[in-house]
């Protein structure tokens, strides 16, 4: 009932996933949620955020942030990272995740999408046909409307955390 809400992978951080195992297995595309994701909501790509870019372009991925924010929010994120993006995403809709392949010149066998967020983030992936990791949230601060999903996902995430318990018997 809930499946095609469910990851393909549910890990505590964007900046815990292996990369590495990623590019040997033949990802060549990463596309990222921004908020909530990789910074807290709002804030300007820091530290960590800059050095994982710089490590994942070393690995010889290719990367864009796929975002429902308007233009100046990613943009002005962006300025550090240098990745390509796509803003007003209107994410969970295909459109836009089919774009950023393009660009990134990969497909559906070869690019991975990570986000925060059940509804829009994996959702979305999942229709494109694009593999998917769920990562939890950075920090607690969230706008209302995402604050009253995230009680509807846990429900999911319920289900979903039982059902990989019973593939795992």
């Amino acid at each position: 009932m809930f499946a095609c809400f469910y990851p393909d992978e549910y890990l505590d951080s964007a900046y815990s996933i292996d990369y590495e195992e990623l590019y040997r297995e033949g990802i060549r595309g990463l596309l990222f949620d921004i908020d909530n994701t990789l910074v807290p909501h709002g804030a300007p790509a820091d530290e960590r955020t800059i050095l994982l870019f710089k490590h994942l372009k070393e690995l010889g991925f290719r990367s864009c942030f796929l975002s429902n924010n308007q233009y100046e929010r990613v943009a002005s994120f962006n300025d550090s990272v240098k990745e390509s993006f796509i803003e007003n995403a209107h994410k969970p809709s295909v459109r836009n995740y089919r774009k950023a392949m393009k660009l990134l010149g990969t497909d559906e066998k070869s690019t991975v999408f990570i986000g925060d967020q059940l509804f829009t983030d994996i959702f979305g992936a999942k229709r494109s046909g694009i593999r998917t990791i769920l990562v939890k949230p950075i920090h607690p601060k969230e706008e209302i409307q995402i604050v009253l999903k995230r009680y509807l996902e846990k429900i999911i995430l319920f289900f979903y955390q039982r059902s990989r318990k019973q593939v795992s018997r």
